[in-house]
């Protein structure tokens, strides 16, 4: 149990910092050219709430998951893989059903979605850094 909580805790900070870095620093430029598909600042600040709750979520669910899948394989390659996988699962898909939905420019959802590779093959060696034997 408390290497899920050490796990969840980096995943957490990681995760709001990682993200903050790509969407609130390196994309804002980019989103700012589509200003009309997000929030105006006014109310994103009153939603930002709603931002933590979601990376509490996601890093429950990204610990939870990895805990119960954990051999005993060097934890670089499974860290890297579980990376690949999330990635797949979380940013891949869901970029391009927003694609699909909203009129982002391609180039803007290929760009959240290498940088997202970025952040979850890091999130991915974090956690297997915390469960390596």
């Amino acid at each position: 149990m408390k290497k899920f909580f050490a796990a969840f805790a980096l995943v957490l900070v990681a995760s709001t910092l990682l993200n903050f870095v790509i969407h609130g620093v390196l994309l804002k430029p980019l989103y700012q050219q589509s200003a009309q598909l997000m929030r105006d600042e006014a109310d994103s600040g009153a939603h930002a709430m709603f931002l933590l709750v979601g990376f509490v979520f996601f890093s429950l669910g990204f610990v939870w998951i990895y805990a119960r899948g954990v051999e005993t394989k060097p934890w670089v390659g499974q860290g890297l893989r579980y990376g690949i996988a999330v990635w797949l699962i979380a940013t891949v898909s869901r970029y391009s059903i927003y694609y699909a939905i909203q009129p982002w420019p391609a180039h803007v959802v290929l760009m959240q979605i290498g940088y997202e590779l970025v952040a979850t093959l890091v999130l991915g060696l974090g956690v297997a850094v915390v469960y390596r034997s």
